[in-house]
């Protein structure tokens, strides 16, 4: 396991958000607007023109919103399986390794923020290259 494995695993999951959201904005809202013609419902029955308006959902392509969820189904089961397997192996190494990786990568403190968080009189220097250390013997 390396270090782009790693930044694989956040990269994968971002690459899942950003298709969804494109996928959202290949549909097209439009408002409609119309004057339709009705009655007073109480009596005196009176004749009244009535404003309606309403939104419509418009695909520009139906084939290529297929295609981009298919697409979005396919990243989503690499990520998933990128996860899986990088959290097997989270479950191979030392507790302390654990935190120092989760902290770095998956929620991307700073090597200082990480320092201070491991206690123990750790710096940011020390941490990184306890980690490099780590990585090389992999």
């Amino acid at each position: 396991m390396d270090k782009k494995i790693l930044s694989d695993y956040i990269d994968a999951c971002e690459l899942v958000k950003e298709t969804e959201y494109d996928i959202s904005r290949m549909r097209k809202i439009e408002m409609e607007h119309a004057q339709v013609v009705g009655s007073n419902p109480d009596f005196p029955y009176q004749k009244m023109s009535f404003h309606v308006s309403g939104v419509t959902e418009i695909y520009f392509d139906a084939e290529s919103v297929k295609k981009e969820k298919n697409l979005l189904i396919e990243r989503k089961q690499r990520a998933e399986n990128l996860k899986s397997e990088i959290e097997k192996w989270m479950n191979t190494i030392p507790a302390r390794m654990q935190r120092i990786i989760r902290l770095k990568y998956f929620e991307g403190k700073l090597w200082k923020e990480i320092a201070a968080q491991m206690g123990r009189n750790a710096t940011a220097d020390s941490v990184r290259m306890e980690f490099e250390r780590f990585l090389s013997k992999k």
